[in-house]
């Protein structure tokens, strides 16, 4: 009995030794700083053994099992954990459970187009390309809007993802926000706004999107361009004659673009253009249902990053006169 109590007493005091040491003993790290990547899906176990290859970990049964008494083993973190100095075995499977890596991102930019940010996608690193090779309308028919054109209906935002994961999660994320986004701000629209839709609303904050990055005029900009709709009179914004030339616009908008009649061309045919031409952001898409009560029809740009407003031709006439002609000739 004695033998045996003394065996039971050993165990234990190994165990709890053992224990102690994968809670309170630093681990020697091959190099710092060392960084870590945590693929998506892999379990506790495949973690520890990556961990005992790396040189990390001595062996992988600690790991493994501690996390699983404490309930990890569906917790992990996939991300780049860099570590700076030695941790203890459970500073690092404590790390892992709360996701205390550092995740990469992906900016959208406001105006960008989704011929952009589909060549975005392609260049981030650690993201996975399963959209890769498929057509426009292919893209959208997997994200459930079959027939749907693409343009504008990906929310400009900074997306978080995890190494590995699939460029499906962030196009999936960015088409959900823009859709949510665009609900939300429809439904606050003005009671008289000269819209009948929600995707004329996402057509026209596009327009402002490229038009201007001053946010003290997008509302501005779109009463001129709702104040033309009401008028029955063409937009003539430079930005849509742009995205009809695609890959003819040289960088140069020429006199001759401006006739060049397309879907596009709203020098050449009144209306909204059929689609969006970038992808706004929130303030375009308030600027396009809450325009400022103003009676503009025209403005130019001043070249400093504002524009000229006017409400009549001749006013107009003059403001071209003095901050386009005098400064450049168009090409």
């Amino acid at each position: 009995m004695r033998r045996l109590l003394w065996v039971l007493v050993s165990g234990l005091s190994g165990l709890i030794i053992w224990l102690a040491l994968f809670f309170i003993r630093p681990l020697p790290l091959p190099h710092t700083p060392y960084a870590f990547e945590l693929s998506n899906g892999l379990g506790l176990r495949a973690v520890a053994q990556q961990l005992v290859q790396k040189g990390v970990l001595t062996e992988p049964w600690t790991f493994t099992w501690v996390g699983r008494i404490l309930g990890e083993q569906s917790h992990l973190k996939a991300g780049s954990y860099e570590w700076t100095q030695p941790l203890t075995g459970w500073q690092i499977l404590r790390q892992m459970a709360r996701g205390e890596g550092d995740a990469w991102q992906v900016q959208i930019i406001e105006g960008t187009t989704f011929a952009q940010l589909r060549t975005l996608l392609a260049q981030q690193p650690n993201l996975r390309q399963d959209s890769a090779g498929l057509s426009d309308i292919a893209v959208m028919a997997h994200l459930g809007a079959v027939g749907q054109r693409p343009e504008g209906w990906f929310f400009p935002d900074t997306y978080f993802y995890n190494p590995g994961e699939s460029d499906w999660n962030i196009l999936e994320r960015a088409y959900r926000a823009m859709n949510e986004r665009l609900a939300q701000i429809w439904a606050t629209r003005d009671p008289d706004l000269a819209l009948t839709d929600p995707y004329q609303a996402l057509i026209l904050a596009s327009l402002i999107e490229k038009e201007t990055a001053n946010r003290e005029e997008r509302a501005r900009i779109a009463a001129v361009f709702l104040n033309r709709l009401r008028l029955d009179m063409r937009l003539q914004t430079d930005p849509t004659v742009i995205y009809g030339l695609g890959a003819d616009y040289d960088g140069h908008l020429h006199h001759r673009d401006l006739h060049r009649d397309n879907a596009y061309n709203t020098y050449t045919r009144n209306g909204l253009p059929p689609t969006p031409i970038a992808l706004p952001g929130a303030a375009a898409l308030r600027a396009a249902v809450h325009p400022l009560a103003v009676s503009d029809l025209f403005f130019v740009a001043r070249g400093d990053g504002t524009h000229q407003f006017s409400t009549t031709l001749e006013a107009h006439q003059l403001a071209v006169q003095r901050y386009q002609i005098k400064r450049a000739d168009r090409p």
